[in-house]
């Protein structure tokens, strides 16, 4: 089984991850661990210390005091999820991480949101294969409810992604993006 550095190593590197057997075993592995902290942190009443508590054993480093989740949440890794300070991300948001999601400061997200950060190879022979490519949203974006952003997309500081967007591509700092695919709706003053 591969460990925890080696998967981050080439997840973080935008490397196929092939699922031979060593590859398989470690996904699963670590999906189950995120897996069993969650149902902790969705299905039992929290104080938010005690959520902040848990969110940084899932993502296996300390969160912010001012970090705040609204369960249910949702992640298949975890430990590729990065948070800045002051971050609040609402109820039933799903979190596709280990291609990498980096949030900066300031950042809200909207209820059901989706962050996907992996695809999977086009050929059918090969189709359960990993590709992953990070998810970066940099400090003060909103991130409206039912929202998705695909992977590899960069939102810029302080735009808006409308509620219900499909991001597929980079996002300018102080614009507002909507639609299916999101495209450039204004800037913002």
């Amino acid at each position: 089984m591969l460990e925890l550095e080696e998967l981050l190593e080439i997840f973080n590197n935008g490397k196929t991850l092939e699922m031979e057997l060593d590859a398989a075993e470690a996904c699963n592995y670590y999906s189950r661990e995120a897996q069993k902290i969650t149902c902790e942190l969705n299905y039992k009443y929290h104080e938010f210390d005690e959520i902040r508590e848990l969110f940084s054993e899932l993502i296996g480093k300390e969160v912010d005091d001012e970090f705040r989740v609204f369960p249910p949440f949702y992640t298949d890794f975890g430990k590729n999820i990065h948070l800045g300070k002051n971050v609040f991300i609402n109820s039933d948001c799903k979190f596709q991480d280990q291609g990498g999601i980096y949030i900066g400061d300031d950042v809200l997200i909207g209820h059901n949101v989706v962050l996907a950060t992996l695809n999977h190879e086009e050929n059918p022979e090969k189709r359960g294969n990993l590709c992953p490519s990070p998810i970066k949203i940099e400090d003060k974006v909103w991130i409206g409810s039912n929202a998705t952003i695909l992977p590899g997309v960069t939102i810029g500081y302080g735009a808006i992604v409308a509620a219900g967007a499909i991001v597929t591509k980079d996002v300018e700092e102080m614009t507002v993006v909507g639609g299916v695919p999101a495209k450039f709706i204004k800037k913002i003053d």
